[in-house]
């Protein structure tokens, strides 16, 4: 999943600061994704706390919120590197091919942020049997899960053929990095599992669905040489069907989980206005396909990620 990015035509400014201001607006928007990540964190904490009928910790929440941060930049990195020889021949405009920032240095950005997790992870505290932190396997096996994601599991050529397999196989990140926020809950506690964490981690898969097939569904005048987008592979009104039909899944997957919390008329009355919102979306789309209109299916995939993990942390903790 490839949280909301939005490009800006600047000036490199090579040498100064400000070019790590002008990454993150371009690439990884700090306001936008911190808003995101800040419900899907606080969802997981949340739930799993509620379920166990506590009250979350300041401190999960912080390590989980962090934490969570860090892999999704994580990800974008590796994409940086993934995509470095496609960026400079089709998207010279993008940072890395346009010399704002190097591979080498957004290489040390990653490895510090991942040292800074182990820290969180250990700090948090909670040790198993073995007397090592609880936290440390999940966040080695998503460490490892993105590395593999980096390489394109080792089958570069035959993944990028069958678009649907690798849409889904680099979705998988998403409910690790999930169960990894539950966990800084219930895990750091030594606790079971919480009873509805299948139900949430497949809401948190499908909602990285979501939001990877809403940002690439495009215009025609908004198609980009070389840029393989869901409008280009399977046609306008394919594109849109399958984007339908995943918010359908998440409206069903995202109900039975706030059952299980004891919260799901409140959630049901969100699922209807936000099935309401994507169809008039749609119809929309499809009736008239105007430029920039395609960008309306990312902003509503991402008002459905930030009502539906509402719906299944902060909301039921506050109410």
């Amino acid at each position: 999943m490839k949280l909301i990015s939005s490009p800006t035509k600047v000036t490199p400014v090579q040498q100064s600061p400000l070019r790590w201001w002008i990454y993150q607006r371009e690439r990884f928007p700090l306001v936008t994704n911190g808003l995101l990540v800040a419900a899907f964190s606080s969802s997981a904490v949340s739930y799993s706390a509620l379920m166990h009928g506590n009250v979350p910790r300041f401190a999960s929440f912080l390590v989980a919120f962090v934490t969570c941060l860090i892999f999704f930049l994580q990800l974008r990195i590796a994409d940086e590197f993934k995509d470095f020889e496609e960026d400079m021949r089709f998207r010279p405009y993008r940072p890395v091919p346009r010399g704002l920032v190097s591979l080498p240095e957004l290489a040390t950005v990653g490895v510090a942020s991942g040292v800074l997790q182990l820290g969180m992870a250990v700090g948090l505290g909670g040790y198993g049997e073995t007397g090592l932190p609880v936290l440390v396997l999940p966040l080695v096996v998503t460490w490892l899960y993105i590395g593999l994601m980096s390489r394109e599991f080792f089958v570069r050529d035959w993944i990028k053929a069958h678009p649907i397999i690798y849409m889904l196989s680099h979705m998988v990140v998403m409910p690790l990095i999930y169960f990894y926020a539950t966990a800084c809950d219930w895990l750091v506690a030594q606790m079971h599992p919480p009873v509805g964490l299948p139900w949430v981690l497949g809401v948190s898969f499908v909602g990285g669905l979501m939001i990877e097939v809403g940002r690439k569904i495009r215009s025609p005048k908004d198609e980009e040489v070389g840029v393989e987008t869901y409008t280009y592979l399977w046609g306008q009104r394919n594109a849109v069907r399958v984007w339908l039909g995943i918010c359908l899944g998440m409206a069903i997957l995202s109900a039975i989980a706030s059952y299980h919390l004891h919260f799901l008329w409140p959630t049901l009355g969100v699922l209807f206005a936000l099935a309401t919102g994507s169809i008039t979306v749609a119809v929309s789309f499809l009736n008239s396909p105007r430029r920039k209109r395609g960008k309306q299916f990312e902003w509503m995939s991402g008002i459905w990620t930030l009502l539906v993990y509402l719906c299944l942390g902060l909301f039921p903790l506050l109410s």
